[in-house]
């Protein structure tokens, strides 16, 4: 495990729909990047842009990886995206089901090298 006691992180990201957000989620999983993903559908967003209060609907991205896929698993997200620079956010796990993060890190497993 890493520095943050789990060597697990949440990845959040806000993403334009849900079809989006699952087709980029299970995509992160079958890629072994993340461990699991979930969507909430339907989020209401706020913030300022050039100026201006901006009002959006959206989907939110969780998704659960290990702290050494992380980088990789964001790469990916940003490149399967439909906004140029999205917002993604890496929240680090300091605590959890034991037997969960265990099989995170199954599941994920090491980056490969080369």
């Amino acid at each position: 495990m890493t520095g943050n006691g789990t060597g697990a992180v949440l990845l959040i990201a806000r993403v334009a729909e849900r079809a989006e957000a699952e087709r980029i989620g299970e995509h992160l999983v079958v890629r072994r990047l993340a461990a699991s993903g979930s969507v909430l559908p339907a989020i209401h967003s706020f913030h300022r842009w050039e100026g201006k209060l901006q009002r959006e609907h959206e989907a939110l991205l969780l998704i659960t990886t290990s702290t050494e896929r992380s980088a990789e698993a964001q790469a990916e997200l940003r490149a399967l995206h439909s906004h140029p620079d999205p917002e993604i956010l890496e929240v680090q796990i300091t605590g959890g089901s034991a037997t969960y993060l265990e099989w995170l890190q199954n599941e994920v497993g090491p980056a490969e090298r080369s």
